[in-house]
């Protein structure tokens, strides 16, 4: 979508990108303005404020705004990824407190009011006292929306958070969308290897997954004979043709 604006509306666009990188608030409007025609900061201000789109940690740990259908679908299929973040960076720092229940401590809590990571530090510390780590350790085990007016254009406002499925009023999906999210990145990415995808993903084990998926493989030639997967001839999707060099 680099090579031209299009006429997509931006919530269209955010889903055919599988996610845009959020982890600076604003820097999805100069994506999305560089890529449709038209595009203004209201549209995408609008999509967070009815709930239309939401910002939330997805690949690599890091947060990505996406729609809410995609917030609901992804979200389990990286939570491997936060589980072994729990373990080996948040673990160490949480000896002897059951994640668990910190865990459901902290859902309850910002199920009443939405709140920052500071705030939930403070009540959470009243139960488990003497640790550092624990609303970070709830960021990977709880689904949180950062709420708006965080990441709306012209607002501002502290980071506050509310689980996704109180913040949307639908439940998480079962996690098998891992194959879905595997097309998906292909078909508006190009051609990839599975290291690529692992990377883009930050998730191990989608090997496994590639399997099963109708895709072919060749080697890239003049890119160190990687393996690359894409769709087979007939499934492919139509793309323009454009000399680079």
């Amino acid at each position: 979508m680099l090579l031209r604006r299009h006429d997509v509306k931006a919530l269209a666009a955010i889903e055919h990108l599988v996610g845009m990188q959020s982890q600076t608030p604003l820097s999805p409007y100069v994506g999305l303005w560089t890529r449709l025609r038209g595009f203004r900061h209201e549209d995408l201000a609008g999509l967070l404020t009815d709930r239309s789109a939401v910002r939330i940690v997805l690949m690599r740990g890091t947060i990505h705004l996406v729609s809410a259908d995609d917030c609901l679908a992804l979200r389990p299929v990286v939570q491997p990824l936060l589980d072994r973040l729990l373990r080996t960076s948040y673990g160490r720092r949480l000896g002897g407190v059951d994640l668990g229940e910190v865990a459901s401590a902290a859902r309850a809590l910002m199920e009443e009011r939405p709140l920052s990571f500071a705030e939930l530090d403070e009540l959470l510390g009243e139960r488990w006292p003497g640790h550092d780590a624990l609303a970070q350790a709830v960021r990977a085990a709880v689904p949180l929306v950062q709420v708006p007016p965080r990441g709306v254009w012209g607002a501002s406002g502290q980071a506050r958070h509310v689980p996704a499925e109180s913040w949307l009023g639908r439940p998480l999906g079962d996690g098998s969308a891992a194959g879905d999210m595997v097309l998906r990145y292909l078909r508006a990415f190009g051609p990839a290897s599975v290291k690529d995808m692992q990377v883009w993903s930050g998730l191990t084990g989608l090997r496994s997954v590639v399997k099963g998926l109708d895709l072919v493989a060749y080697r890239d030639e003049n890119g160190g004979g990687e393996r690359l997967l894409e769709f087979a001839a007939g499934d492919a999707p139509a793309r323009d043709i454009r000399f680079l060099g």
